[in-house]
């Protein structure tokens, strides 16, 4: 007998080794994917300096749905030491990618529901376009609290992720502000929206430079939250 929860870990496994097969959508030499991986780490920096985190020197960090640890490892850059910086991921595939570029990051294969760190670990847990991916609410709130268990009593959350349900693709479904609120009761949330539509930004070829700024700054094509989730005293 297939248990749901199994079921939605297969489904996860198998969207994922899809995804891998036309990873081409993300390629590097698009302007637009650029110009989204720019921002991206721009307001990251911006949102830790705002919040007084940086530099993350001493901070130990984890990343949930690590893919293969390109996130993880642009907090190197944010003054984050490399013993510091831990990722978890559901896929072999991902992790043994993670492991091959980022030798110097600790990086494990594990179900983000039962989080094989001790309570308290970490200062900061970094969560990509995770909670989108997962269509099933027990899951969700499993994992949220996992994160919950290894957060330290001043710790934060760093959230990216999709706020509308993506129409191009049926294995999402995004994440409103309440719904956050609502897996990580306790947490005063700072979000704001970025990201233009990945779709439109990546068919804007030579002209990606000058329009992708313009068209961001209409509120309805920023597709995805960013922020910071911290405990209430």
């Amino acid at each position: 007998m297939i248990l749901p929860k199994d079921h939605e870990i297969e489904r996860l496994r198998t969207v994922y080794r899809d995804y891998g097969e036309v990873e081409g959508r993300w390629n590097s030499e698009n302007r637009g994917n650029r110009l989204i991986v720019a921002e991206l780490q721009r307001r990251t920096a911006r949102l830790l300096q705002t919040h007084r985190l940086l530099p993350l020197r001493d901070c130990k960090i984890l990343e949930v749905g690590c893919g293969g640890g390109w996130f993880l490892s642009t907090m190197q850059a944010l003054g984050a030491s490399a013993a510091n910086l831990h990722g978890i991921d559901l896929l072999p595939d991902s992790i043994q990618a993670a492991r091959s570029k980022y030798p110097e990051l600790n990086f494990q294969v594990g179900n983000a529901e039962r989080l094989p760190y001790a309570d308290a670990s970490f200062d900061l847990v970094l969560v990509v376009t995770v909670f989108t991916s997962i269509l099933q609410p027990e899951m969700r709130a499993n994992i949220a609290a996992e994160i919950n268990r290894v957060l330290s009593s001043e710790g934060s959350i760093l959230w990216y992720d999709f706020r509308y349900d993506n129409p191009w693709n049926p294995h999402v479904r995004g994440v409103p502000r309440a719904e956050i609120a609502k897996l990580f009761p306790g947490f005063a949330t700072d979000l704001e929206t970025i990201t233009l539509v990945p779709q439109l930004a990546r068919r804007l070829g030579p002209l990606a430079p000058p329009l992708y700024g313009l068209l961001a700054t209409l509120p309805f094509l920023r597709t995805h939250y960013l922020g910071l989730l911290r405990r209430r005293p």
